[in-house]
């Protein structure tokens, strides 16, 4: 099973369908990920997902009201993680690690703070911690992006997530490939209201405070690229910073999605970190 050939599947919570799909062996203790503002199950890059499900359980994961999920997709991040918490129960999950990227690293935050003897190590690609200056911009960016990538003929990722540069390009054309890959049951698209919902949630992060963090004793990887124009770069500074047992991982040239661009690399330090 690959992330091109995994099932979509639904588990009831709390009377809601949740969509999911799992990769990779039945052995250790799983890896969920958990996708960036507007994302659903199909815009995770395939070259990560299977990388890191060589020798692992990864479970890809729609929340409340995204893609194919039920329900209205929550306007705070804190509910977003007990939305969580209560998939991982559904699917009788005692312990796990996390991969958050974007806002699905802020709702890890969230649950290793409020849940844990559930969350084991984590890993935060291209966040940020509360209070910081960023997440509140999200939608603005969603939206000039939108337009400049139409009068350029780009995809909004090529303006977002990666840097202006000949290599980054290129590697945002090979990543989007990827994503294309898959061509049977794909995921639906967030909605319009979901989309409203996540910023929303974006803004009050920006508004909150990073002081729980101290209380975070699982060991965190944070990665990001040298130029995220989505979440400064320097905030994943500020966050390894707040957390007491942190390492920190720039990549060079790239911006937002530089673990799709590094993939090869960020699945190597993933992977060393989760099973060190």
């Amino acid at each position: 099973m690959t992330a091109n050939s995994a099932v979509t599947r639904t588990v009831d919570v709390d009377g809601t369908p949740f969509a999911y799909r799992e990769v990779g062996t039945s052995e250790g203790v799983p890896l969920v990920f958990l996708h960036h503002f507007t994302a659903v199950l199909d815009d995770w890059d395939p070259a990560v997902v299977d990388g890191l499900a060589a020798h692992r359980r990864v479970v890809l994961v729609d929340l409340r009201g995204v893609g194919g999920s039920g329900g209205t997709t929550p306007d705070s991040v804190e509910a977003m993680a007990d939305d969580l918490a209560r998939f991982l129960r559904a699917l009788e999950l005692t312990e796990v690690d996390l991969l958050g990227v974007s806002m699905g690293g802020m709702i890890a935050q969230v649950l290793a703070q409020r849940e844990p003897v559930l969350v084991r190590r984590i890993v935060l690609a291209g966040t940020s911690p509360a209070g910081d200056a960023g997440p509140a911009n999200a939608l603005a960016l969603l939206q000039s992006a939108l337009q400049q990538s139409a009068a350029e003929g780009k995809h909004p990722k090529h303006l977002l997530f990666f840097s202006p540069t000949a290599t980054s390009q290129q590697a945002a054309n090979e990543f989007l490939a990827r994503l294309n890959e898959r061509t049977e049951d794909r995921d639906t698209e967030v909605t319009n209201e979901t989309i409203g919902a996540q910023a929303a949630a974006l803004a009050k992060w920006e508004h909150g405070s990073p002081d729980g963090l101290a209380s975070v004793r699982q060991p965190v990887l944070v990665v990001n690229g040298d130029n995220d124009v989505m979440l400064p770069t320097l905030s994943s500074f500020t966050l390894a910073q707040h957390l007491p047992n942190a390492r920190l991982s720039i990549y060079p040239d790239a911006g937002h999605g530089a673990l799709f661009q590094h993939h090869e690399l960020f699945v190597e330090q993933v992977s060393e970190f989760l099973n060190a």
